[in-house]
């Protein structure tokens, strides 16, 4: 039956009058930012807590990594823990089978991404705490073409509220059709109009809601997209810190925590200084709009002499000891011999051989034999994510922003075991930030 334009408003008035009311009444779990420097426990902390848990807690551990789901399986000997497989239906399936039969899960932050308004649903009444290891990409664009957009708001399948909020029209005769996604989205409140031009996806704040207790392992919260997000949503959070009493790993507040003396930090990282970093010394140099303009072209391959120049007559150091990164559009154009190593595939663990990887990675362990480092990028918030936010009426630090990716990337290397690392960072902008950070109490 089609809807007439008056009984279209009153379901859109009726939508919006219920759903301000539930943000109103939504409940508020206890969420704890674990926000401690890397190597300072934060893991070993959590599979401590879940060790001596009463057995009726169930966990569910969130990593963005294979290697560390088999860690927490062989580490936490008090309970069993099972991981979601691809039998029947799918892993989301398997996982929902999980929960509803009360089992401790650990798996990974792709899996976890997908969660649906069943997901949530059995969560809630699952008792569950999350631990989530590293923050997670909460929001993203949503690739929507104009027409297929347009077709959705003429048909009235989708309508936009004031805030950019897209929502499904349940009455619409358009069911079941090839935008499924998009239906499954908008149904979950987590789809955004922005603009007039691009669509965000979110990811469903009320999963983190649906659990008694969550905590989030991670460094530089404070710069982290999934902070702008909950400031998004007004979710309250505490902030901790991991400290260890003799044998043993206790949480206290942030604030409280012993500062970090980073001494030794400064003295493992040598920051190569020479005529190579000439060609970051503008401001925006080596961002990505720099990396997408024409007349930058010639640069580009300056870079990668000077890549190559870095490793082979700088550092000396051979192919499997070096490590660098750059923006992925630009690995065929800088990539070179005595950096090239091989070329990983998605899912799997790294290789020892191989030498790039990407600049927001984290959690991985499989680069801790790296001794030269090149950070070739100037780290920026996508503008339009910057705005989106911003729009939303959270305050957004990029210098902050660009740190924790570049921190977190150079403590993929060996210098979380203690051992001296040579760091080319041609970026003037991108080495200040670093220099100021050593230089703080962060």
């Amino acid at each position: 039956m089609k809807v007439g334009n008056t009984q279209m408003n009153n379901t859109m008035q009726l939508i919006k009058e219920t759903h301000h009311t539930k943000i109103a009444m939504i409940h508020q779990t206890k969420i704890n930012v674990v926000d401690s420097i890397m190597g300072s426990g934060k893991t070993s902390w959590s599979i401590q807590h879940m060790n001596v848990a009463p057995e009726d807690k169930n966990f569910i551990y969130i990593t963005p990594f294979l290697s560390e789901v088999k860690r927490v399986k062989e580490s936490v000997t008090s309970r069993k823990f099972a991981e979601p497989t691809n039998k029947g239906k799918g892993k989301m399936d398997n996982l929902k089978k999980l929960i509803l039969n009360e089992n401790n899960i650990v798996s990974t932050h792709a899996l976890f991404q997908h969660a649906d308004k069943e997901l949530i649903k059995l969560l809630k009444a699952g008792n569950y705490t999350l631990i989530l290891d590293e923050a997670m990409n909460v929001v993203d664009q949503f690739d929507l073409t104009k027409d297929s957009f347009e077709l959705l708001q003429d048909n009235k399948m989708i309508f936009v509220e004031e805030d950019g909020l897209i929502r499904w029209n349940e009455e619409s005769k358009y069911q079941d059709t090839d935008y499924n996604t998009v239906k499954n989205l908008a149904l979950t409140e987590n789809l955004y109009y922005f603009e007039n031009t691009i669509l965000f996806w979110t990811f469903p704040v009320s999963t983190f809601n649906a659990f008694e207790e969550v905590y989030i392992l991670t460094y530089l919260f404070q710069s982290q997209q999934q902070k702008y997000y909950y400031d998004m949503f007004k979710l309250d959070y505490s902030y901790k810190a991991v400290e260890k009493l003799g044998e043993t790993y206790v949480l206290v507040d942030h604030e409280k925590r012993t500062s970090y003396d980073k001494t030794l930090m400064k003295s493992l990282i040598n920051i190569y200084d020479g005529k190579l970093n000439n060609i970051g010394d503008d401001k925006h140099a080596l961002s990505v709009s720099w990396f997408k303009k024409p007349e930058n072209a010639n640069l580009k391959d300056k870079l990668k002499k000077n890549l190559y120049t870095y490793f082979r007559r700088n550092v000396s150091t051979p192919s499997i000891a070096n490590m660098w990164t750059c923006f992925k559009k630009d690995i065929p154009q800088l990539v070179g011999n005595g950096y090239k190593g091989v070329k990983h595939k998605d899912g799997e663990a790294y290789s020892k051989k191989e030498c790039f990887l990407p600049f927001n990675i984290r959690a991985t362990n499989d680069f801790k034999h790296k001794e030269s480092l090149a950070y070739v990028i100037n780290r920026y918030m996508h503008p339009y994510e910057k705005k989106f936010f911003i729009s939303k009426g959270v305050s957004v630090d990029e210098d902050i922003f660009a740190l924790a990716d570049l921190i977190q990337w150079i403590w993929r290397s060996r210098i979380r075991e203690g051992e001296a690392i040579n760091l080319y960072i041609p970026s003037k902008r991108m080495r200040t930030i670093l220099n100021d950070y050593l230089e703080s109490d962060l």
